[in-house]
């Protein structure tokens, strides 16, 4: 579970780019973060990560502060950013090595859990090559599955499709089900909003900083009194 309470954040004063936002994603469910580019989205996800200090209000994971207690927050998620293009300078079985040794994952537990991901994600032949060498798809890939190695409760993506060719995007989609179906938590941003619909427990949409909707497709319709695609009332909101 995560945990949002009166959350804020400016980068230049007297404007704020994330305002007073409230929000609780809940164990077992996959919740989709959406809204336009610039709203706060990635600004949200960093505050929730450590990556960001709120300037006002707190943040849970797991009943953990991220700020009073971070490397237990830590433990409880696993993240992919917005961009892939890190430690570029590491071979990818390097890279992953290094995450199992931060999240303290055991020697046994670890040569499966690579050879496990690596293979579905179809980059297991690629793990002797440096990072700086793959194509954008496989940088994608090798960070989701360095995020996912420690086989964290709570999952926080940042745009997780983005470079990703169809069979690993129907793969990540399958395994956020099959996550969220053992009680843990999947919370991530997205432009597709088909893939939002699809896959969905429930929606937040933020805008200008603001929070200005959250619960499920058909709570959207009704608050709006409007019917239609996520698409047309995410438009028809955001316009507004």
């Amino acid at each position: 579970m995560i945990e949002i309470k009166n959350v804020s954040k400016s980068y230049v004063k007297n404007k704020k780019s994330v305002d007073s936002l409230n929000l609780e994603i809940k164990n077992g469910e996959i919740f989709g973060f959406l809204g336009p580019n610039g709203a706060g989205k990635t600004t949200t996800i960093r505050m929730i990560t450590g990556i960001l200090e709120p300037d006002e209000g707190y943040i849970l994971v797991d009943g953990h502060s991220i700020k009073e207690d971070p490397l237990e927050a830590k433990k409880n998620f696993g993240f992919v950013p917005d961009n892939p293009d890190m430690f570029l300078k590491l071979k990818g079985i390097e890279y992953l090595n290094f995450l199992a040794e931060v999240y303290k994952v055991p020697d046994e537990e670890r040569q499966n859990r690579i050879e496990e991901l690596t293979k579905k994600f179809e980059i297991y032949d690629n793990l002797n090559s440096y990072i700086e060498s793959y194509s954008h798809g496989m940088r994608q890939k090798i960070v989701i599955c360095g995020a996912l190695l420690s086989n964290p409760k709570n999952w926080i993506l940042d745009e997780p499709m983005t470079g990703l060719d169809p069979k690993a995007s129907f793969d990540l989609k399958e395994m956020m089900r099959e996550h969220t179906k053992k009680g843990n938590t999947v919370f991530f941003s997205t432009h597709v909003l088909d893939v939002a619909e699809k896959l969905c427990d429930r929606v937040g949409i933020i805008n200008k900083g603001k929070l200005v909707f959250v619960g499920t497709l058909e709570e959207m319709k009704e608050k709006f009194k409007e019917q239609g695609s996520l698409e047309e009332l995410f438009l028809e909101i955001t316009e507004e």
